[in-house]
């Protein structure tokens, strides 16, 4: 305890040097890290705010947490990162709700030597490049593999033959079309399963019910569903169970909500990938502290991803 006591005062000692330089933070001279999330309305998004609170306790430091109202608003994402620059926060994390839209962004952040660390969904690498913009570090999953998990359950499911759907995210949006374009690339190795529909249901419950609703009446022969994210599942859910199909189709989703988990166990939802949001958002707080103490962090942070299912094979 002696030795962690020891590090985190080094830290404290190097980062309070460094303001005094800068004269960023706090009127009250108290470290101030920003965490920018897609929606603050998402479980998904709640829980990597309470690991995120958890770091920012444990050091010490100031935690701003804010994010647009619906995921499909970049804007005023970008807005809310104008104003934390302005306030002059000492470094920024932020899980883009536009890969490419993101970049102005920290661009700005940037030129006023404010660290960026991106958070569950990476910025295009072309744009930033092109821009003249960096980022400090990624903290996320994999989301390309998450799909090939998605991809090689229905496999197995499905025993290599069937029909199957895909509700997919905001187009253009990187952490939906890698968990898209891995659960294809997974389908790959089964030519016997074909995929019937893929449609974007915007990451929303209600569009999920909407979308699948709409694939059902279209291909009422469909045995199976990956959707993007659970609140596509769940709304898929509702859909199958309006159209009196529970039980009928295999249903995937994506991040491991508590509303997934408890469909998995009452075995209306087949599984669900799980991401770990909340040591997203402890690396994120932890990271940032690192670098504004000088120290130099890895430029990729994995968040180990696991698939979540009723069965005694569970990866949890």
């Amino acid at each position: 305890m002696k030795r962690v006591s020891v590090w985190v005062t080094v830290l404290g000692i190097g980062i309070l040097t460094a303001l005094a330089g800068c004269q960023r933070g706090s009127g009250d001279g108290a470290v101030q890290i920003a965490l920018v999330v897609k929606t603050l309305n998402h479980p998904f998004f709640m829980d990597m705010e309470q690991g995120a609170r958890r770091a920012a306790d444990s050091l010490g430091v100031r935690l701003i947490v804010q994010g647009p109202e619906r995921e499909v608003d970049v804007e005023k994402q970008m807005q809310i990162i104008e104003n934390l620059i302005q306030r002059r926060v000492n470094a920024l994390c932020v899980a883009p709700c536009g890969s490419r839209e993101i970049v102005p962004a920290i661009v700005k952040a940037n030129r006023d030597a404010i660290p960026v660390l991106v958070v569950d969904t990476r910025v295009d690498t072309e744009t930033l490049r092109e821009s003249g913009g960096t980022t400090a570090c990624f903290i996320g999953s994999d989301n390309y593999q998450g799909g090939v998990l998605a991809g090689r359950e229905i496999i197995a499911r499905l025993n290599g033959t069937g029909r199957v759907a895909l509700l997919e995210g905001i187009p253009g949006h990187e952490t939906g079309d890698e968990r898209k374009r891995g659960f294809l690339d997974a389908l790959n190795d089964a030519p016997g399963i074909t995929v019937v529909a893929s449609q974007t249901a915007n990451w929303e419950r209600d569009q999920g019910y909407t979308v699948f609703q709409n694939i059902l009446q279209a291909h009422p022969e469909t045995d199976g569903l990956f959707a993007c994210n659970d609140l596509m599942a769940l709304g898929a859910l509702e859909a199958i169970a309006a159209a009196g199909r529970e039980g009928d189709i295999l249903v995937i989703g994506f991040d491991a909500l508590q509303d997934a988990r408890d469909a998995i166990a009452a075995g209306t939802m087949t599984a669900s990938v799980a991401q770990h949001p909340q040591e997203m958002g402890r690396q994120a707080v932890l990271n940032a502290y690192r670098l504004l103490a000088g120290e130099s962090v890895p430029r990729e942070i994995p968040v180990p991803i696991t698939l979540v299912t009723a069965g005694p094979d569970s990866a949890e």
